[in-house]
């Protein structure tokens, strides 16, 4: 199989979807694979080091995608490669298509195959290759709080940990899942006051196993949100269902309840977002303010730290990656059932219940188009 991966070029990303070490193992298997010039710069890896273990360097964008048989990225496709997919392409990515009616009627357009890395799910439900992402993504949202709580920044002059004779700040966390457990533990390993909010009862009791004393644990309905945000100086949203638009838990109208300068990171922005007035921003202009709370919507925060990121990421998606160019997409899929709950939309056809319903479109049975 032809594989291509293209040079991200949404604003300020710098990671890229095939490190050398997985080039080589594509290579390795009989596969041939086309990196465009450049595409791993951002993140540490030359051109060079992908000559080396038998790649080839394609000069530009449009080389990458006519090549391919398969496209792996690291964000979704944006308007100026809408034009450069091609029926029948398999496109392996992160996509988040309920959040975006345009971007998913481009795909249905092109006739792409899309398999989103964000909705290959277990049998156990973990989403193994959003886990590493949302691990960096929940670590990054304290560390950014943090930053635009400075007065510098227009926050409220706080710091997240207090110093002896000062107490420290009030973290709140909307959701315990990988994003929440990961801002949990760097909020509490600085000495903020941490509280997490969330609906299970079985997660709240596995988190007071493994989470510090400074983090309290609440059970998440309108009346302990509202309470807990009150008094917060940094919200991080981190509620997540996969493959379907985030629930707005804070609405326009809490906002006037929270302290002037305190500060909102968004985590699930890509999905639309937990809080009602988060909109995404890049790593260029990260926040913008309303009703004087600072809000950070950064729709690539793991993109701020590619190298990490990068090397994360890779380590989770190559051996889909090895089925799919191995037995190719209808095979790879029949055989593996995480890997056929990443399909979202096949040719013209959407294929994932949340997309479908988000844009009220016609659900296909993703088995039925495997032959």
């Amino acid at each position: 199989m032809q594989i291509g991966v293209p040079k991200e070029i949404k604003t300020n990303e710098n990671r890229v979807a095939l490190v050398p070490a997985g080039a080589e193992a594509l290579v390795a298997a009989g596969h041939q694979v086309l990196v465009e010039k450049g595409a791993g710069e951002g993140s540490g890896f030359e051109d060079a080091q992908y000559v080396a273990v038998g790649a080839k360097i394609a000069a530009d964008a449009d080389v990458t995608w006519a090549a391919a048989d398969m496209i792996m990225k690291v964000k979704e496709p944006i308007a100026p490669e809408w034009k450069r997919m091609k029926r029948g392409q398999l496109v392996f990515t992160y996509f988040h298509f309920a959040a975006d009616e345009a971007l998913t009627r481009a795909h249905i357009d092109s006739g792409a195959v899309c398999v989103a890395y964000e909705t290959v799910e277990l049998p156990n439900r973990d989403l193994p290759l959003l886990i590493p992402m949302s691990e960096v993504a929940g670590r990054m949202a304290v560390q950014e709080g943090a930053k635009y709580l400075e007065k510098l920044y227009g926050g409220r002059g706080v710091l997240l940990g207090g110093v002896p004779g000062v107490p420290p700040a009030k973290v709140v966390i909307l959701g315990g899942g990988i994003v929440g457990i990961n801002a949990a533990k760097m909020a509490a390993g600085m000495g903020a006051r941490v509280v997490v909010l969330d609906l299970s009862l079985e997660r709240l009791r596995y988190l007071s196993d493994v989470m510090p004393a400074n983090v309290q644990l609440i059970h998440s309905n309108r009346h302990n949100i509202l309470d807990a945000i009150e008094t917060a100086d940094l919200v991080v949203g981190g509620v997540l269902i996969p493959g379907a638009k985030a629930p707005k838990l804070v609405r326009r109208e809490d906002l006037k309840r929270m302290k002037p300068g305190s500060v909102i990171v968004d985590v699930a922005v890509d999905q639309g977002g937990c809080v009602e007035t988060i909109k995404p921003t890049t790593h260029e202009n990260p926040t913008y303010v309303v009703d004087g709370v600072i809000h950070y919507g950064v729709a690539n925060m793991p993109g701020g730290v590619p190298r990490t990121s990068t090397l994360a990421l890779t380590n989770a998606t190559l051996p889909y990656a090895m089925q799919l160019a191995g037995k190719g997409w209808k095979r790879a899929l029949r055989e593996n059932e995480a890997l056929l709950k990443g399909l979202n939309i096949s040719e013209g056809k959407v294929t994932y219940p949340g997309v479908a319903e988000a844009f009220g479109l016609e659900l296909h049975d993703p088995s039925k188009l495997l032959g």
